[in-house]
């Protein structure tokens, strides 16, 4: 049945409309990625609106289309630049900046590539074999066990790997609170209009992703903007010797299996994916005394790690509809804006979207090869765009995507106003990741513990009165007490006697 249905899906993915979707997609995803500081989930968030006219399946292929396109772009700026295009590349930089600088940086883009792709396609063919398996396990899940999933994804998301957990928690407060306006959905009773009736349909979540993410990062850059030119490597033609492919190919192979898994865990993500297949890499390296200064594995590994991390966000986001990184985030409100909800019932209601969208993904990330190998040069030239031009157009089309959901200038004042709050975060340290889940999730987790609690007659205890949900709240303590333990365990530095002094 499986097999069907994802040929199903190839034949419906290989239609003229489809491919030029995904054409679209990955085109605009990888110019998106290249630009730094535009991230996919930015590109996704300004798309929106646009994407009402259009019917889903185009649209989630697009979409899906950006995912990967920036995955690979936002690797040409951390190797040319040193400057991640997106939260993915960081590890890039590590190893692919340094063999630009020795002249080989059309190697390190072909690495990049290559592993793009392959990570990709390993990635993709688990969602394949691992998504259905969770949805039809995923059906059988009650609301306290819904309930307790969502509050761990809240805290794995800001309390795990963010650089401060009050940070992290800040920012999810501040997003659940934004989910909260509107009227309540039991009593009917305002919570938070400020007497203004537009809001009692609650804040759209199109206007909160645009806000946070395009506007708020508009602004910051806005208010960072150095005038000096951007110097860019030059690039030649990628290609790889028959040395490099000897010792890129077993990376690019290990990377997407790291990748795929923490990709499909809360708090996972590209970023510990391509930390873990970098520091795997270079412990299982033949050639350690190359890393840091332009090892080709530290950077074939990550590369693989991130594209099959997106693979794995994909399937935990389709399956259980619970988003483990903003693109996902985004991509659950597009789900929403269509009507559709992501979860262990996808598969069976929307077949047809769900297999065409999967089978999208294997021709994208071939079309995403064809491009970026012969035209890594000028996507090169897409760095010397002038940022105050760039910035000034996303802050332009955030508004006129924010205006065209309902046609209200209190859609604009509240888009304004959210941008406000996400350059404030910036300004502060706050991630906006948690922010963003808070707003979406946030909704459903309420909704679902008012439902386990009225099933219960208000009994609270009927929140732990399931095997899966007595589970996930004991990973939630231990992911609160395992790194206390650790700190105390530490062994304290005996002071110094000028220090007692």
């Amino acid at each position: 049945m499986n097999d069907f249905g994802l040929l199903d899906g190839f034949a419906n993915a290989l239609t003229p409309t489809h491919l030029l979707f995904a054409a679209i997609g990955v085109l605009l995803g990888t110019a998106i990625g290249v630009l730094p500081g535009i991230g996919p989930a930015m590109a996704v968030a300004l798309l929106l609106p646009v994407t009402y006219a259009f019917e889903p399946t185009g649209a989630f292929i697009m979409f899906a289309g950006i995912y990967f396109g920036a995955m690979f772009g936002g690797s040409t700026t951390s190797i040319l630049l040193n400057t991640p295009g997106e939260s993915a590349s960081v590890m890039a930089a590590v190893e692919g900046n340094p063999m630009a600088k020795q002249g080989r940086g059309a190697q390190a883009l072909a690495t990049a590539a290559i592993g793009h792709f392959v990570g990709g396609m390993v990635g993709v063919t688990g969602l394949v074999l691992v998504a259905p398996l969770i949805a039809s396990v995923a059906v059988d899940i009650g609301a306290p066990d819904y309930f307790a999933i969502m509050v761990l994804a809240f805290v794995a998301v800001t309390g795990v790997l963010g650089a401060s957990r009050v940070r992290g928690f800040a920012a999810l407060v501040l997003g659940l609170t934004i989910g909260l306006v509107g009227l309540d959905p039991i009593s009917g009773q305002p919570r938070m209009t400020f007497g203004v009736p537009q809001l009692a349909d609650g804040i759209d979540v199109v206007i909160v992703a645009v806000g946070l993410f395009a506007v708020g990062e508009a602004l910051w850059v806005a208010a960072h903007l150095r005038r000096k030119p951007t110097e860019v490597i030059p690039v030649g033609r990628p290609w790889l010797s028959r040395d490099d492919v000897r010792r890129a190919w077993k990376p690019w192979f290990r990377g997407p299996f790291i990748g795929f898994t923490f990709g499909s865990i809360p708090a996972g993500g590209a970023e510990m994916s391509t930390f873990m297949a970098y520091v795997t890499e270079r412990r299982l390296s033949k050639n350690r005394k190359d890393f840091g200064k332009g090892a080709i594995e530290g950077l074939a590994a990550p590369e693989s790690a991130a594209s099959a991390s997106s693979a794995g966000t994909l399937a935990t986001m389709l399956t259980l509809g619970l988003p483990t990184t903003a693109i996902a985030a985004i991509m659950l409100a597009a789900f929403q804006q269509f009507g559709i909800q992501p979860g262990p019932l996808l598969f069976e209601r929307e077949p047809a979207l769900v297999w065409t969208l999967i089978a999208s993904l294997f021709i994208g990330l071939v079309m995403l090869l064809a491009l970026n190998l012969p035209l890594a040069p000028m996507w090169a030239k897409l760095l010397r765009i002038p940022r105050p031009y760039l910035y000034a157009g996303i802050l332009f089309f955030a508004c006129v995507g924010a205006y065209a959901v309902s046609g209200s200038p209190v859609d604009l004042v509240v888009l304004l106003a959210i941008g406000g709050i996400g350059f404030l975060m910036r300004r502060f340290g706050l991630p906006v990741l948690p922010a963003i889940i808070g707003v979406i999730l946030g909704p459903d987790a309420e909704l679902q513990l008012r439902r386990a609690l009225q099933i219960a007659d208000g009994d609270v205890t009927t929140l732990l009165s399931t095997p899966l949900s007595i589970t996930v709240y004991t990973v939630i303590v231990l992911l609160f007490v395992i790194p206390l333990v650790l700190r105390r365990r530490r062994p304290v530095e005996p002071a110094r006697e000028d220090e007692l002094v």
